[in-house]
């Protein structure tokens, strides 16, 4: 649906699509880059200004951050980057470990040899993100969410695929913390090294096991 003249001013390019869906996305871009620290109240009134459009199609788009987990409305106060606690990580590391690891024994048993080949071609680039001297902490991350996002589409279950999206949204809030942990990228390189040599035996109960044990290092080195 394409955004409505009245509720923007000329010289703002969105795309054709709901201006709050538009809205949405660029905040929570944001979000995720912490232009917009965790706790950090959103000032709605200077947002709305910044892009151009009234106070409406940016109250829809907190709407919707809000039900993904990435926003938390308070009574009379407004709106405020979600601050994830100790409690919130160990409880949504806990859900992708058990999602994650079901998707997994999943694909060991049932992918296609050229399936294992596009998952086996995103753990070569990991594989290239990860080189001494030439490390991409944040291309690393970027593939890493593409391979396991691919394993899930492989598995074939829209629904742990949409729980599982939004608990990777509530995931990035405290991504940096584990983002710059020394030796983390070698060690979770490690993890996927297991989990594919797992799946390419088609090892369902490995390949679900070293899955669960890469979210079991991934919880330590984000708390």
């Amino acid at each position: 649906m394409a955004a409505l003249p009245s509720e923007i001013r000329p010289g703002l390019s969105l795309s054709p699509r709901a201006l709050y869906v538009e809205v949405a996305e660029r905040l929570r871009q944001r979000i995720f880059r912490r232009e917009l620290e965790p706790g950090s109240w959103i000032d709605e009134l200077r947002i709305a200004e910044e892009y151009g459009i009234s106070r409406t199609p940016l109250r829809e788009a907190l709407k919707v951050l809000a039900a993904e987990g990435l926003v938390t409305m308070k009574v009379r106060r407004g709106a405020y980057v979600t601050e994830v606690s100790t409690r919130d990580l160990t409880d949504v590391y806990h859900l992708l470990s058990l999602l994650e690891s079901d998707a997994a024994g999943v694909v060991a048993s049932r992918a296609t040899d050229g399936q294992l080949r596009e998952l086996q071609a995103l753990h070569a680039e990991l594989e290239a993100a990860a080189q001494p001297g030439q490390q991409d902490r944040e291309r690393f991350f970027e593939i890493n969410e593409r391979f396991h996002m691919r394993l899930l589409e492989i598995a074939d279950n829209r629904w742990r695929d949409q729980m599982v999206a939004d608990l990777r949204k509530v995931m990035k809030l405290n991504r940096h913390n584990s983002l710059f942990k020394s030796g983390r990228i070698e060690e979770s390189l490690q993890e996927h090294r297991a989990i594919m040599a797992a799946l390419a035996a088609r090892q369902p109960d490995a390949a679900a096991l070293r899955m669960r044990e890469h979210f079991s290092s991934g919880l330590e080195a984000a708390a």
